[in-house]
């Protein structure tokens, strides 16, 4: 607020008719270039960046590869039995790691398509913006699956378009975030069915043995990370996460 209440305060100037009564805000406007092209002054700009800043987390989340990552984590450590190992502060770092790892490609595009050219003074922030659009577009409909699209479409009551590319932001992002946490629930299974498998066994053996009073986990826990060490578990779940998204194919 205090932020904003400068930048107010700075955009709030005397008339040039010189009555101390009048104020403009003249430092936040829209000028339209001789090109047709519309450009924000600067102060706008640095009240939009600032209002930005709130949302980079959510965007970070939601719209790169974080939320598949994170809940493929979280499923692995509750396969495990574990609560509190690895941390949540290990996954979430590993996570977002991983997202930087994943998504160096689409930054370098946007770099190149906007950040350089705007940089330089070839781009307006607006033209920056649009350009800086697609990449991230290109990435999130690539795993979008279409049945998602289509059904947030529908809701949004948009019919005929040309392409999934032609679809707005607000249909893209949801369709991405539901198709991420199908693929997410899909990986998740598949990682869970040995250690499950383990948990049956031991389970059925402590039975058997009349050793009902034991806890399973207790006995599970070890031959669970023996097994999980010996394949290479966690060069296996990484490589896999990255292979999803098209890594080193």
């Amino acid at each position: 607020m205090l932020v904003l209440s400068l930048i107010c305060t700075s955009g709030l100037v005397y008339a040039a008719d010189g009555n101390a009564g009048d104020l403009s805000m003249s430092a936040l406007t829209l000028t339209t270039n001789a090109d047709g092209s519309q450009e924000y002054s600067v102060t706008l700009q640095i009240l939009i960046f600032m209002t930005a800043l709130s949302f980079i987390p959510a965007a970070i989340i939601m719209m790169t590869s974080f939320t598949r990552i994170v809940v493929i984590l979280a499923i692995l450590r509750q396969a495990f039995g574990l609560q509190q190992t690895p941390s949540n502060q290990v996954i979430i770092g590993l996570t977002l790691f991983m997202t930087l790892f994943i998504m160096t490609p689409v930054y370098n595009e946007i770099n190149a398509r906007a950040i350089q050219p705007y940089l330089q003074e070839e781009l307006t922030s607006v033209e920056a913006v649009s350009k800086a659009i697609v990449p991230l577009r290109a990435f999130m409909l690539e795993q979008t699956r279409l049945k998602d699209l289509g059904t947030l479409a529908e809701m949004a009551g948009i019919e005929n378009v040309d392409s999934p590319a032609d679809l707005p932001m607000t249909v893209i992002i949801p369709a991405f975030i539901i198709s991420e946490l199908k693929t997410a629930f899909q990986i998740g299974f598949i990682l869970f069915i040995p250690f499950l498998i383990i948990d049956l066994v031991v389970a059925s053996i402590l039975m058997a043995m009349g050793m009902m009073m034991l806890s399973p986990m207790i006995v599970s826990l070890p031959f669970k990370l023996m097994l999980f060490v010996m394949i290479d578990g966690w060069n296996l779940v990484i490589g896999t996460i990255a292979t999803s998204y098209g890594m080193g194919g």
